[in-house]
């Protein structure tokens, strides 16, 4: 699901959904029975056989998603796999039975003291004690370039976790804003050393407000669209004070996030 959500080519939840399948459906072990032959139990070797249609129809009686970490090393905003697997299962059990999971994170950092929160607990956590951190954020800059990028790589995984579980609120969305583009600090520590870093994490939060995840903005989504006018006239050369006559918008489809 990587190439769609940093593509942008995905229109609702049912692409993604498609993809985690296309990608996921495949078998491999002990015998089992094949898409053609399910009906008849004849059963075929498995190395690698694509039977999608049973891999959907095991996602559909789904009701509880549970992801186990056994270190805190990173965490579930570190990386693309996180939300790839957790994310994308959770999705496609919503799309294809229709009702919502219940999500778990397992952390088994300590064998002895196991403890197991919702995904949503976990989110939180992250967003609390990681990516709004100051002593984070402050870390980052010390790697320049580099945490520039993991600031943004942070914003991106957000965004997909909520793509595909609908579990980050509207307030965290601004707090981030807040915290890595429009505190005046980080956007000159931004700008000096990744600027494409800047665009990517406004582009990518400007998306999350076209595509309804981010539903009330508070006036962000006119504030993003600003900054990245600015950031063009200064790739362009043009003097920011000038009145320039274009507009910004995200190439994206359309995905009604449903709060009900």
């Amino acid at each position: 699901m990587q190439g769609l959500i940093d593509e942008r080519c995905w229109e609702n939840t049912s692409d993604l959904a498609e993809a985690y399948v296309n990608w996921g459906g495949y078998a491999y072990g002990a015998p089992a029975q094949s898409d053609d032959n399910i009906n008849n139990n004849q059963t075929i070797g498995i190395e690698g056989v694509e039977l999608r249609s049973i891999f959907q129809h095991r996602l559909s009686q789904l009701e509880v998603v549970a992801h186990n970490q056994d270190n805190r090393e990173h965490d579930i905003l570190d990386s693309d796999d996180y939300y790839q697997f957790q994310g994308g299962m959770t999705n496609a059990v919503s799309v294809f039975s229709d009702t919502t999971p219940v999500v778990y994170h397992n952390d088994h950092s300590n064998p002895s003291a196991p403890k197991t929160r919702t995904l949503k607990e976990e989110l939180n956590r992250v967003i609390r004690s990681r990516v709004l951190n100051p002593k984070w954020i402050t870390a980052m800059r010390e790697h320049g370039y580099k945490g520039a990028f993991e600031m943004a790589a942070s914003v991106d995984y957000l965004f997909a976790y909520d793509a595909t579980t609908n579990m980050v609120d509207d307030y965290q969305y601004q707090k981030v804003a807040d915290a890595l583009i429009f505190d005046p600090e980080n956007k000159t520590f931004m700008e000096d050393n990744n600027p494409q870093a800047l665009e990517e994490m406004a582009e990518r939060l400007l998306e999350a407000t076209q595509r309804g995840l981010w539903n009330n903005d508070n006036g962000y989504g006119e504030k993003l669209q600003d900054l990245l006018l600015d950031i063009d006239a200064q790739q362009e050369g043009v003097d920011v004070g000038m009145s320039v006559d274009v507009g910004v918008s995200v190439d994206v489809g359309v995905s009604v996030k449903n709060n009900d």
